[in-house]
């Protein structure tokens, strides 16, 4: 039987947060020097695009150096699609839940299509392999599942799988992940990330799904380092490309 592995991946990556990516960063970097996957986001909420910000061309480079990779995590980061009226469930799902942040939920398969070959073009001027594509807050609608499948990338990832493409092939693999943005959320995060760390301890890979606002949280940046040295201590730490067999 092969080792169990570890994907500590870190979303919400971009000029725009680079400062509380590198305090999340220097902590994993300060416990153990792993590879990890970086979910870029190539203009963040409107903001600067990655190739924009010398600095942090500079710095992903190092990272990519060392071993980590890049995957792309939507392109502006924002849910600004319809349709409208919304049924109650896609409302709770769209604003409440995920803060309107779930790009991918609502785009057909042309608005999709171009946003990927927009990303797709920045990584490509910068010289960066990307292999993955992950929607914001994991929600992807008809119309990106479409033009995620006629593109050229090689995986995507749900909540609770990795999946290859474009055969959509799911590997069960749930991801814990906070939600930071009140202290009820927060609570309920450490409750139940406790509970699911403690149900995959037996699971061939384990994701930690770290976001840049976890920097600002000292209890989650806390859940995140325990649960990384125990896992260190039986598992090898890898990349979803590695962990998918994926060649540069």
């Amino acid at each position: 039987m092969p080792p169990p592995k570890v994907c500590v991946v870190l979303h919400d990556v971009s000029p725009a947060t680079w400062d509380a990516c590198k305090r999340v960063l220097a902590a994993v970097d300060g416990f153990a020097r792993i590879p990890l996957t970086l979910l870029v986001v190539p203009e963040y909420h409107h903001r600067a695009s990655i190739g924009e910000s010398p600095e942090f061309v500079t710095a992903i480079e190092k990272r990519l150096a060392l071993g980590d990779e890049v995957a792309m995590h939507g392109y502006f980061h924002q849910d600004e699609a319809g349709p409208k009226p919304w049924s109650p469930s896609d409302r709770f799902r769209r604003t409440i839940w995920t803060a309107r942040e779930g790009e991918f939920s609502a785009l057909d398969a042309t608005a999709a299509a171009q946003r990927l070959a927009h990303g797709l073009r920045q990584f490509d001027r910068l010289g960066w392999k990307v292999a993955g594509f992950v929607p914001p807050a994991w929600l992807l609608g008809p119309g990106g599942r479409a033009a995620l499948t006629a593109s050229r990338f090689r995986y995507t990832t749900t909540r609770r799988h990795l999946v290859t493409l474009p055969d959509w092939r799911p590997y069960a693999s749930p991801s814990l992940v906070w939600s930071v943005r009140s202290r009820l959320r927060r609570n309920l995060s450490a409750t139940f990330n406790t509970y699911l760390r403690h149900r995959l301890r037996h699971a061939p890979l384990m994701r930690l799904g770290l976001h840049a606002a976890d920097a600002a949280h000292p209890d989650a940046m806390r859940f995140w380092l325990d649960t990384l040295r125990a896992c260190l201590e039986s598992r090898l730490p890898v990349t979803k490309s590695e962990w998918l067999g994926l060649s540069p």
